[in-house]
């Protein structure tokens, strides 16, 4: 059974940091491209950044400089660091997998069919 589940979402002050962890069971990155998408209140849901299973990422531009995913195959984890954070950054973020995507899409929701529950990022001026 494919299951995500994140963490390290919270509050913290404009240009401040945060690292979201996903740890993911039922299976490997080595089956899956995974990705972090956030969703503000009143918003779509949005890609931010995602990776696949040779470990090429891609970025949002609104993350580019700032994000970085990776992932570490032994702890099961896919991770977000966010650095110099803004308050438009403010939303519910989310893993999510899929067993393949093409690069062109992997920022789109709609691709993906497994999704962790969210951790709130508030991030405050």
């Amino acid at each position: 059974q494919v299951q995500l589940v994140e963490s390290g979402g919270g509050s913290v002050q404009a240009g401040g940091s945060l690292r979201l962890s996903c740890t993911v069971s039922g299976f490997t990155f080595d089956d899956m491209d995974m990705a972090w998408f956030r969703q503000a209140p009143g918003k779509e849901r949005e890609g931010v950044a995602a990776i696949d299973k040779r470990n090429s990422t891609i970025y949002a531009d609104s993350a580019k400089g700032r994000f970085t995913i990776f992932q570490d195959n032994a702890k099961n984890t896919l991770y977000l660091q966010m650095n110099v954070l803004k308050p438009n950054d403010t939303a519910i973020y989310y893993c999510a997998a899929v067993e393949w995507v093409g690069v062109y899409s992997a920022l789109l929701a709609s691709w993906y069919p497994y999704w962790g529950q969210g951790t709130q990022v508030t991030v405050s001026s």
